[in-house]
Formats: C-alpha cells, structure tokens, sequence
C-alpha cells in the first residue's frame, strides 16, 4: 500500500476484520460496530487579526453510541481530514472498551496549523467549533465529552468548557461536557501526564512477564533497557521521563526538526531544556545528530516507542526497524503492512488501542469528579491520615520501637488527589494488558497482540449492543 493511498480507518478496518474472524458475532453485530454511527463535517468563518476572512474546515465524529456520553479529543493540524478523524473515533471506542471505561467512541479535529495562528485567533476559532457542536448537539457531558489531543491543551479545553457553559445557562454538569480542563477549572491532578504515565505502566507490565521476556531473548523488568522515544509532545515526553525512571536508557529522541542518539543514555528532562531554549533537540552536547528525524526509529535498542503522528512505520522502513518491543503511544503509527513484517520477525507490538488508554482513563475520573462535584482525596484523606497515625503509635507502644520519620511519613500519607488517579491508571493499564495476553494464550491462532486486542474489544462492544436488546 503506497502511504500516498493510505486510508487510516481503511487500516483500521483490516484490523477489525481480521480480529473478527475470532469472534463468534453475527455479521450484522460486527458490521454495526465497524461503521461510524454519525460524522459531522462543517465549515465556518472566522475573521483573523490582519482582517481577512478564513473558512476554517473542523469535524466531529461519534463512532458509537453502545455506551454514552461518546468520547474523544480534538486535534488541531493541517493533516486534519475525515477519513483520518473516523479511525480516531473507531479506536476510542475499541480503547475505552479494553480499558473499561464506559464511553462510546468519538473524535474531532480542525484543520489548521496551531504554531500559525496567535492565541486570539486559536481561542476564536476554538469558541466557534464549540458553538457549532453546540447547535448541532454533538457535545454535553451525557452526550459527547472532548478532550485535547495533538495541537490541543488545558487552554483549548477552558475555551471549550466556558463557551459551552454560557450557551447552556443553569446547567449544573456543565464542567462534565469536556475533559483535561486546568485543575482551577474543574480539571483533575495527574490528567497531563496520564497517556505517557499509561504507557509506561502498560509496557511496564509486559516487561514483568516472563514468558513473554523469554521469547523476545529479553530479561524481566525495565532497568537497563535501551529505549528510543519518537515525539517530545506531551505525550513522548512523560512517556520517556517515567522509563527514566524506572531505570532504563533513553537512548535517542526524534521530533520534527531532527533527531539525536546516544547509547550512553540521555537525560530527558535536559533534552527537553535545551529544545525549549534552542527551538531544537540537535546539537544536545554530547549527543550525536540523525540526518533525518525518522532515523532514530531504525536505530537499535529494545524498546521503541512511537509518539507523535500516525503511519510512521510502514511497509518501506519496517523491515530496517532494529528493536524487540513496540509501543504504540500514538494513535496507529504502524501501518497494516508493518505489522504483518513485524510477526515475521518476532517483534512484539503493544497497540495503541490500549497503550495510549492513559488520557482517556484519566479522563473519565475527570469527568466522574465533575459530575460529583468532590475533589478526590477531599472526604477520605484527613481520615486515612489519622486512622493511620493511631494503628502506627499503638504498634509503636506494643513494640517499644520508634518507625524512622520518613517511613512514618509514608506509613501515615492519606492519599491525594494525584495518587487516587495514578493508583487507578495503574490498576487499569495492568488489567487491560493481562486480558488482551489472556485472550492471546487462550487462542494461539491468534496471530499477534493487536488482533488480540481487537477481538477483546469486539467482544465487549458486541456484548453491550446484545444486552441492550438492540440485536435480540
């Protein structure tokens, strides 16, 4: 497939139907699941600072209605178009199906370039999509709830939240009609590095599984392992800062401009200094440049991880891609073709239809808090602390012994909103990854984690349309 024609749900449709081979689904079930159930395309004007007129182009789709509100973020780029805006959708449903969180799939997108536009025209192009949404519908925290993706962030999301609430006077949940808001603005604590953190605790999780580390000629855990992140965005960067933390080697980043490598080990956080003041990642002292930024991904190591855009790995450089472990951070970086060269070689995909779950996990918590209008952390945590503080001081008693401050500390913490959400992101991704490697070993015809993947989604999907009699 030539990436010129390069349909994204096209891809994503292979997948699907090569997953449902698995299943045991009437045909119809499936083909009611496959398809989108509603695309909004629309376009408006909007008036920039030098006084013209510009006709922005914007989407929005809902992919599936089997659980509601539908849910997915926005994306602001000059890549933006439907057929890609579709597969987005597609795979939130299928995501958030794996992952538990009951929300329908959706996505949406605005084709323009955000580094282009000031902040006055990117906040008036932003309102207008919202209204646009608005009349049509097509958002309300119990009917489709954003949240920002490439291009997007906190800011976009208050636009969204503030336009949405004063064309919606006296709506109580108003807060709940989008998600990744600042925290002052009914945002949640942990919600920006939720994907990258997700990530990291998915791949994590694969590499504490013997059996699978046995396969790849691999050792169990994280430390020590060479690791190549592409994308410095958002979700790269806190991807790449955790492996860090957990005592692998950051050996090469990429990001648009070029890419740096250095089997020694990279410090993220100093990578990430130097682009801020340099506007690049290149000439890092002590790193050594790439020609291009797509050769970190053919550079060796044990794991890599895409992050930034999709269809970066295909057909043509897949088969010079020297790594053992895949993870998918972005949203479909692998082309249908890449994938079948990856089996043959014995390289182990993590999709990122589970992968990248961590925003919109996070997300949902978001979204639970806006509805119950508490602070997580705000009714328990005074509780835990003293509760604890009386089990320590009686063992204290009894043993005569006195707990060290800093184990105290730790004994007594009563748990703060960001370690509730961290500690349910964390249950969430390990679950996701032992049901998707459980449905793999039940079924060796199975030909890779992917499918795997697809097959548990179908499943649960299938099994909510079922249940509600829609399909008697």
């Amino acid at each position: 497939m030539s990436t010129t024609n390069y349909s994204f749900f096209g891809a994503v449709e292979q997948s699907f139907d090569k997953a449902a081979a698995f299943t045991k689904w009437d045909k119809g079930i499936l083909e009611q699941i496959k398809q989108c159930n509603s695309v909004y395309q629309m376009r408006f004007p909007v008036k920039m600072d030098d006084g013209s007129i510009e006709v922005v182009e914007a989407y929005r789709v809902q992919h599936s209605q089997h659980k509601t509100p539908c849910k997915g973020g926005i994306r602001f780029s000059m890549e933006v178009n439907q057929d890609e805006v579709m597969a987005l959708a597609a795979l939130m449903t299928y995501k958030c199906a794996i992952v538990n969180v009951p929300f329908g799939g959706a996505k949406g997108g605005i084709k323009i370039s955000p580094r282009k536009r000031s902040a006055y025209e990117l906040e008036k192009i932003t309102r207008r999509y919202t209204a646009e949404l608005v009349k049509k519908n097509f958002i309300g925290p119990g009917i489709d709830v954003p949240a920002p993706d490439y291009g997007t962030g906190e800011r976009e999301m208050a636009w969204i939240v503030d336009t949405y609430s004063s064309l919606r006077p006296g709506e109580i949940d108003a807060a709940g009609c989008v998600t990744g808001k600042p925290v002052s603005q009914g945002g949640v604590r942990g919600r920006r590095e939720a994907t990258g953190l997700g990530v990291f605790y998915g791949i994590r999780e694969v590499c504490n599984m013997e059996d699978v580390m046995s396969k790849l000629g691999l050792t169990t855990g994280l430390e020590g392992k060479r690791v190549i992140v592409q994308g410095l965005g958002n979700v790269g960067f806190h991807s790449a800062k955790f492996f860090q933390q957990a005592g692998a080697k950051i050996v090469a980043l990429a990001e648009y401009e070029g890419s740096i490598y250095n089997y020694d080990g990279l410090d993220v956080d100093a990578v990430f200094k130097h682009r801020v003041e340099t506007k690049s990642i290149l000439n890092f002292p002590g790193a050594t440049n790439c020609e291009k930024n797509t050769d970190a991904l053919e550079l060796e190591c044990d794991i890599l991880i895409p992050a930034a855009l999709e269809n970066v790995i295909n057909a043509d450089n897949a088969p010079r891609v020297k790594t053992k472990i895949i993870g998918e951070a972005a949203n479909g970086p692998l082309t249908p073709e890449a994938d079948e060269i990856f089996v043959a070689n014995g390289v182990l995909v993590v999709p990122d239809m589970f992968l990248n779950a961590g925003g919109v996990t996070v997300s949902y918590f978001e979204w639970l808090k806006n509805l119950s209008h508490v602070r997580y952390g705000r009714l328990e945590k005074r509780f835990t602390e003293n509760m604890n503080t009386n089990i320590l001081g009686q063992m204290e008693f009894l043993s005569g012994k006195k707990v060290k401050k800093e184990h105290r500390d730790a004994i007594t913490h009563g748990p703060d909103e960001v370690d509730l959400v961290y500690s349910g992101l964390e249950e969430t991704m390990i679950t996701a990854v032992n049901e998707v490697m459980d449905c793999w070993k039940q079924n060796p015809a199975i030909p890779d984690m992917r499918t795997a993947a697809y097959v548990v989604a179908i499943n649960k999907v299938a099994i909510s349309y079922a249940e509600l009699g829609i399909f008697p």
